[in-house]
């Protein structure tokens, strides 16, 4: 999680406010092919309750992306660079910047760890 704090706290730098979109639970097992580790509602929880963010929003399609960032009036969209060039394509709603991700640290890496545990 202090990967997600981290991201978050460097994105709010960029900008007056901060919201963050949480996928959903359904986009989450979509993309990576499974659940995730904590349930949509904890992730928003866990989000909205960093200072840096002003607020977080259900993403449920990355088809949608563009209507999020249209209906929020979103200046910067920012991802990890695991998404480079991804979304590229909404420059023409607004500047999209890609931060390069912390090596060494991933979800899937720290579940095998556990895993290996029990």
């Amino acid at each position: 999680m202090w990967v997600i704090c981290a991201f978050s706290q460097r994105a709010r730098t960029l900008g007056e406010q901060l919201l963050v979109g949480v996928s959903s639970d359904a986009l989450n097992i979509a993309k990576k092919g499974r659940a995730p580790v904590y349930p949509q509602d904890d992730r928003m929880a866990i989000i909205a309750g960093l200072a840096c963010v002003d607020g977080v929003f259900l993403e449920e399609s990355l088809e949608q992306k563009a209507e999020y960032l249209r209906g929020y009036s979103a200046d910067i969209l920012v991802m990890g660079d695991d998404w480079a060039g991804k979304f590229d394509d909404f420059s023409c709603v607004c500047e999209v910047v890609y931060f390069p991700r912390t090596p060494s640290v991933s979800t899937t890496g720290i579940i095998e760890v556990i895993r290996g545990h029990f």
